[in-house]
């Protein structure tokens, strides 16, 4: 980062700035600021600047494998139609896990454009932006974030309106007419819960679709109904809910073993919803495979889908999220061009 830019975030992080600018960024003149959505006054949804169209990925219960999800997510999206511009947007802003399980630690802070934006970081061809490549370096990646709720949801703003997806770090800038450069699809790595992150998103941006992730226990989803229900009330509508660790299979017999339960409930709570009325419902079963894990904490889950693929045991979960992102796919195609 130069010396200009850490004057520039200095001054914007001051006391007096911080509380409307969170994240420090410049002012430019040419950038609409959102309002804070206010009871009894409306405001109008828009989309996210060079984006075409939005889907989020929720959860409601946190330790789901939602951030895992969301990446293999991207990953499958972008390998079923190679030729689509994706992009995932972390806005777990207190517990960020894209910059781990993309393999983006350590980058430093992005760049920003001339107008102030910010640039996302990118690996596996996936332009990724998060809380968690603006926190202050530490040894162990662990600097907290201790906000309350009205900068949270500046921050939220920033991160959704800030960013110029068009633009790849160490590239020259692209030119405000180079459509091609848009994203077709923007993922959105949504945290735990119905709170202020989540009510920020519905009410502000024109969001396409949410996708919700679960395991097959009744505890979590009891949390993925309100997270259904939190959706309907702002007007996103649901394309699926997938079922996360849904089966472990042994090595030795290839039997399937529903270790967490049954997926009876899950199938249960998806009719009681009414998700089967306009789509599949259960968008897929991913199994639960230790290496999974393995390669997210090394930031290596792109090794799934693109190169070799030299994962092999590993194909129920490739072709699961290949038919999640089919299916994330079929959507968008009949909405048609935004």
């Amino acid at each position: 980062m130069s010396l200009n830019h850490a004057v520039r975030r200095w001054l914007h992080t001051s006391c007096i700035f911080r509380h409307e600018n969170p994240l420090g960024l410049p002012r430019s003149g040419d950038r609409l600021v959102p309002q804070i959505p206010r009871r009894n006054a409306p405001i109008e949804k828009r989309g996210i600047p060079h984006v075409k169209r939005v889907i989020a990925v929720a959860s409601g219960k946190g330790g789901v494998g939602k951030s895992t999800v969301s990446v293999n997510l991207a990953l499958a999206l972008a390998s079923t139609r190679p030729r689509a511009n994706i992009g995932l947007l972390d806005l777990d802003v207190f517990g960020p896990s894209i910059p781990k399980l993309m393999g983006l630690e350590g980058f430093g802070e992005p760049d920003l454009t001339k107008r102030g934006a910010l640039v996302p970081l990118t690996n596996y061809n996936i332009p990724c932006m998060s809380m968690g490549f603006l926190l202050p370096p530490s040894a162990a990646n662990d600097a907290p974030v201790v906000w309350r709720g009205l900068m949270v949801q500046k921050a939220v703003q920033q991160l959704l309106f800030d960013v110029d997806w068009r633009q790849r770090t160490g590239q020259i800038e692209s030119s405000a007419d180079d459509a091609d450069a848009n994203l077709d699809i923007l993922l959105i790595d949504m945290p735990p819960g119905t709170g202020d992150v989540q009510l920020t998103l519905g009410q502000l941006v024109k969001v396409d679709g949410a996708v919700i992730v679960s395991t097959p226990q009744d505890v979590a989803l009891l949390d993925a109904r309100k997270g259904v229900r939190m959706f309907n009330k702002v007007g996103v509508p649901i394309i699926g809910v997938v079922i996360n660790s849904a089966y472990y299979r042994c090595t030795s017999c290839q039997d399937k073993h529903f270790i967490f339960g049954s997926l009876d409930g899950a199938k249960r709570a998806i009719a009681e919803l009414g998700l089967n009325e306009n789509g599949p419902g259960l968008l897929g079963e991913i199994p639960l495979v230790a290496e999974v894990s393995s390669l997210g904490d090394c930031g290596r889950l792109g090794e799934l889908f693109i190169g070799d693929k030299k994962h092999e045991h590993m194909d129920d979960v490739r072709s699961v999220m290949e038919g999640v992102a089919t299916h994330v796919w079929d959507t968008i195609d009949i909405l048609g061009e935004p």
